[in-house]
């Protein structure tokens, strides 16, 4: 059977019968990684991961409630069965496939270096910043993220330092903790290169994709054994791309084509 074809069996084996309730689906996020997915100040869970979710599960043709969860529990309270879906911008890894399941990408982040403004770090060839000149500097990331993978295996004389929240890490580097922010180029532009920021930190080199981290991109994830519900998720975002769905969702947020940027 072709890919197409099994696209449409799963989505089919998924789907409610005719005149019945649609599905119930729960949906994790984690709710603190803006403008992906943040906690509004009406305490609503807003951002283009939520966007994203809600337009996946009218989709799919399913009742969902998206909640709130912390970012290193996400992988075990689904595995638990504390809800279905997790779209939380978690990048698709070959470690974390042995636990999950993940739909195709629904997009592709970019990854980038922040510091404070002309701090005069060295360049290589690449056009990003040396193992030699981050010998000494203080890096924080997020905890369990492929950014601190990253720095660990190339920049092994830099000091990582780890947070359960980016909004944490960022809040050490405007204090001078620590010396340099890693993570998705949006959430670094949105808060510290943002106008409120006043020109204080500048992106150091080139923007990264996914390839140098070992990602294919961010994906929905799920439950290795629910088959028919990824799926019918992959499916559904192959829709979403072909009707103009996530463009507007896109728009909303990203000034580009974040699905492959």
């Amino acid at each position: 059977m072709s890919r197409r074809g099994l696209l449409a069996l799963g989505f089919a084996l998924f789907a409610s019968p005719a005149g019945a309730e649609p599905r119930h689906l729960i949906v994790a996020t984690e709710g603190a990684y803006p403008p992906y997915n943040f906690v509004a100040p009406d305490g609503s869970l807003q951002g283009f991961d939520v966007d994203f979710a809600k337009a996946l599960c009218v989709k799919l043709e399913a009742q969902c409630d998206i909640i709130q969860q912390n970012w290193d529990g996400m992988i075990p309270a689904l595995i638990a069965k504390k809800y279905d879906l997790m779209v939380a911008s978690m990048a698709i890894l070959p470690e974390r496939e042995k636990q999950i399941a993940f739909s195709i990408p629904y997009y592709q982040g970019p990854t980038a270096l922040i510091m404070v403004k002309d701090a005069g770090m060295a360049l290589g060839a690449d056009g990003h910043a040396t193992a030699e000149a981050m010998a000494g500097k203080r890096v924080g990331v997020q905890i369990g993220t492929v950014y601190e993978k990253f720095v660990r295996r190339e920049w092994p004389r830099a000091e990582v330092l780890t947070y359960d929240t980016a909004d944490n890490a960022d809040s050490d580097l405007r204090a001078g903790r620590i010396d340099a922010r890693l993570d998705d180029y949006i959430v670094l532009r949105q808060s510290l290169l943002s106008a409120e920021e006043k020109g204080a930190y500048e992106r150091v080199g080139k923007i990264w994709g996914g390839a140098p981290f070992g990602s294919r991109g961010q994906g929905v994830g799920l439950r290795q054994e629910d088959v028919a519900l990824k799926a019918a998720v992959d499916k559904a975002i192959l829709a979403m791309r072909a009707d103009g769905t996530y463009r507007a969702i896109n728009d909303k947020y990203f000034d580009f084509d974040i699905y492959q940027p």
